[in-house]
């Protein structure tokens, strides 16, 4: 089995040393250890677009994944499989797929490498469009805003206190340091206007059935009002074991668009319901668009696969004409 790795060392739990150890344990694999965009570019082109590999390691969070996947679609570069493995801060495209540590992630890999024609169990996931970006989700309001200040928290600690903040407990402090006071004295969240641009929309009814919403076709505005947060995803979660997309892989070839219109205050009560990803809650929204546009009232923070993407007034998504095969390592052991 052809296998190519990528090692991150950006990522928080990602270093040379593990790189190493990678390397010993796979010694047919190319492995390739980045600082920058320009060290994955360099390895991509030198080693990837002549002779891409059966299976893509990513040791990095689902930015690295996304950057990575991104870098060869813009080289038209497939790739049979990618497999996510858990070095990231969020990890939800790890969660996702129930990746072990690294280490136990390279030990499987390792064993099905001495068989060549094997493959490892995967599972396809869709991908959202934005701006001729694919990812598992993107949007705005305390998502984007959570990330943002997770990260301005996490620098802020000495450097011999990050690394016991780069976790959950981080993205908590963050949250309830800095997103919810912010809310609470400001002046709410902002008005979104979402518009189907393709297909007509479906919507989940009280018991999370599928079902066709009533006025829904295209061109129709299927929400307008206060949107503490607006996203679209085709994965479960976000990261942390926050499933914020419950209901991403109930429609296939669609992508799920999710409006919550709920007060900070309320979403605080609410917060381990949405955190679990239960349904109903109160103002939360499900769509299942192929096509969609959220216009806001004014500037709002952006992300796409977890990464920051600046502040903006609209997006558009879509879904993506191509999906990715995750390694799909709940199944690995028994594979």
């Amino acid at each position: 089995m052809d296998v190519a790795v990528v090692v991150n060392l950006r990522a928080r739990k990602a270093s040379s040393t593990i790189a190493r150890r990678i390397a010993e344990r796979l010694p047919r694999a190319r492995v390739a250890v980045t600082a920058s965009l320009d060290d994955l570019r360099r390895f991509i082109d030198r080693e990837l677009v002549k002779a891409p590999p059966e299976l893509l390691l990513s040791g990095g969070g689902d930015g690295t994944a996304v950057t990575v996947l991104n870098e060869l679609r813009d080289r038209d570069v497939r790739i049979a499989q990618l497999g996510v493995l858990r070095m990231g801060t969020g990890n939800g495209w790890a969660n996702a797929t129930g990746a072990p540590r690294a280490s136990r992630a390279i030990a499987h890999v390792a064993a099905l490498d001495e068989h060549p024609a094997s493959r490892m169990p995967s599972r396809r996931f869709a991908l959202v469009e934005c701006d001729d970006r694919i990812a598992p989700f993107l949007g705005t309001g305390w998502d984007a805003e959570i990330i943002t200040d997770f990260r301005a928290h996490v620098a802020r600690m000495p450097p011999g206190l990050r690394p016991m903040n780069q976790g959950v407990a981080g993205y908590l402090l963050g949250m309830f340091t800095r997103t919810i006071p912010r809310h609470v004295l400001g002046d709410g969240p902002a008005n979104v206007t979402l518009t189907n641009l393709g297909e007509p929309a479906l919507t989940v009814d009280a018991v999370g059935r599928v079902v066709p919403l009533p006025g829904g076709e295209r061109g129709a505005v299927l929400y307008h009002g206060p949107a503490s947060v607006a996203a679209a995803g085709t994965t479960e979660e976000w990261g942390f074991g926050f499933r914020a997309f419950p209901f991403a892989h109930t429609v296939p070839g669609r992508v799920n668009a999710r409006v919550y219109g709920g007060p900070v205050l309320e979403a605080t009560r609410q917060m381990f319901r949405l955190w679990r990803g239960e349904h109903p809650v109160p103002r939360m929204h499900d769509f299942f668009l192929t096509h969609g546009r959220m216009d806001f009232d004014r500037e709002v923070p952006f992300q796409v696969g977890g990464d920051v993407g600046g502040a903006r007034r609209s997006f558009e998504f879509r879904i993506a004409s191509e999906a990715v095969d995750l390694v799909d390592w709940s199944r690995v052991a028994a594979a």
